[in-house]
């Protein structure tokens, strides 16, 4: 172990959506051993961080034990005299109202390196994401940013100079300051700003929950009584809050407000999930199959060996294309391929052989083992077929080309299985029907959810991604609210879309 001392980087979260990360963040993220974070980060930042970084929530009020600012400093700095690089993750930006002169006055006492990244702060993403402009030409030429809760306790007179702030020539953004709302309104309006002027309250702002109330300043502190809004809440006051200027753009995403659940295995889950929160959904993730490796890799390497015997290479999911293709890059080199060519059962196989620079010659215009049989039957008489396949899976394809006349060998170039238990959590979202749409993206997922929730997934509305898919959830007695018309993880989406629209209209 290195006697060097670690680096402590006080990174700025941001708001909520991951996206806002800076660069510099996600490259301290990138190299960090230890992981600090607020519960008001995303989960989703952690992705940037090594698999081998340890992870460490640091509470969230309501929800078990809450670590003490003196337990967070003694953690950091424990970790960086033992060498390791340490990234404290704060919402928002570090230095408004992070407490981070106190931690890096026990760094510096420490004698520990630190870097300070700034982020996104809680009133610029809740300004942008709600149509708000901070600063407007002809009414608010400046910004204050204020806590509505001090450390002695509510805001008083006596720590907040409010006659100064209800003269302050510009927009006020109070933070922390549900609890005390009653108080600091009241107070404002006592110093003489107006009871009408304009408000917005934002609530989780850049979430895909975000809520946006626009009132009168002497309507705030009864608005989120009445709505029992709990943190992180933000609240613009100013003739800003009042403008409509048609860009609260954030809101009238096709899928804004809507909560989908992404079943593909978690290695592959990603790009779908960043589709459905660049369209505004609240994505949830519970694999239904975990893909791996095959136990023996010597079948797969002595089939590479003899590929040059093979007229056809023929692969009936992306993922086989990946796991051949990756290991024959291992342990030789695409030229191994020679004069074989190749057949994708779909446009996704299509898809990732391209990502190797390889074409498709044959892809069947319906996305199915039968579709894909018929394209290459004509021409399997005396022909040489190798099918990279996965552990399980229908033995239809193999059985037509042998039928036509073609010497077919199989080979397992991965494993597929069905996760055998959910999430306690989206278990419980599925049966209170908080889950709006359900993505299927293969037969295999559609009977593993099946067999994890049963009748409990009639409480959400089924997304297809072909008419495979679509016949295997309805021979479990589950019919689909939407199928693709590309048979791709893009279709998906766009059916999505298409069924949240439908819904409102019909609502």
């Amino acid at each position: 172990m290195s006697t060097a001392v670690g680096t402590v980087y006080l990174v700025g979260a941001g708001p909520g959506d991951p996206g806002l990360l800076t660069l510099r963040g996600a490259e301290c993220l990138a190299r960090a051993d230890l992981v600090l974070y607020d519960y008001l980060a995303s989960p989703r930042l952690l992705e940037h961080a090594p698999a081998t970084a340890a992870r460490v929530c640091l509470g969230h009020h309501g929800h078990g034990r809450i670590m003490s600012p003196e337990e967070v400093q003694t953690r950091m700095i424990d970790a960086a005299l033992r060498g390791q690089t340490v990234v404290r993750l704060k919402s928002g930006d570090p230095l408004i109202f992070g407490r981070a002169a106190e931690e890096i006055a026990a760094l510096r006492a420490a004698e520990v390196p630190f870097e300070i990244v700034p982020g996104v702060t809680a009133a610029m993403a809740a300004a942008s994401h709600a149509g708000v402009p901070l600063t407007q030409r002809d009414g608010a030429s400046a910004v204050a940013l204020i806590t509505g809760y001090q450390e002695q306790g509510p805001a008083t007179s006596e720590t907040l100079d409010f006659k100064a702030l209800a003269a302050f020539p510009g927009t006020l953004v109070f933070y922390m300051g549900v609890t005390t709302a009653e108080h600091w309104t009241k107070a404002l309006i006592s110093a003489g700003r107006a009871a009408n002027t304009p408000a917005a309250i934002v609530r989780r702002a850049s979430w895909p929950d975000q809520l946006t109330i626009r009132c009168r300043l002497d309507q705030a502190a009864s608005e989120i009584q009445v709505r029992r809004l709990r943190p992180p809440v933000v609240v613009i006051v100013g003739e800003v809050a009042g403008i409509d200027v048609g860009i609260d753009w954030f809101a009238r995403r096709p899928l804004f407000g809507r909560r989908v659940l992404v079943t593909r295995p978690e290695s592959q889950a990603g790009e779908l999930v960043r589709q459905f929160e660049e369209f505004g959904a609240r994505v949830d993730t519970q694999p239904a199959i975990q893909i791996a490796p095959p136990a023996d890799w010597g079948p797969v390497d002595a089939a590479l060996d003899q590929l040059p015997r093979y007229d056809w290479l023929v692969f009936s999911s992306a993922n086989g294309v990946r796991y051949l293709l990756d290991r024959l890059l291992l342990t030789a080199d695409v030229r191994r391929l020679g004069r074989v060519r190749l057949a994708a059962i779909g446009p996704g196989s299509a898809a990732e052989l391209a990502r190797y620079g390889l074409k498709a010659d044959v892809q069947p215009d319906e996305y199915r083992a039968e579709a894909l049989a018929a394209a290459l039957v004509p021409q399997a008489a005396g022909k040489r077929f190798l099918l990279a396949r996965a552990s399980r899976g229908r033995e239809l394809l193999a059985d037509e080309l042998r039928a036509a006349g073609g010497h077919v060998d199989q080979v397992v170039v991965y494993r597929s299985s069905d996760v055998e238990q959910a999430d306690p959590e989206i278990s419980q979202a599925l049966s209170a029907g908080q889950i709006d749409f359900t993505t299927v993206t293969s037969s295999a997922i559609a009977r593993s959810l099946v067999r994890m929730f049963g009748d409990t997934l009639r409480r959400t509305q089924l997304v297809s991604i072909s008419p495979l898919t679509s016949e295997a959830l309805r021979a479990l007695g589950h019919e689909p609210a939407a199928e693709a018309r590309q048979f791709t993880t893009a279709g998906v989406l766009v059916a999505t879309v298409k069924l949240a629209a439908n819904s409102e209209q019909t609502a």
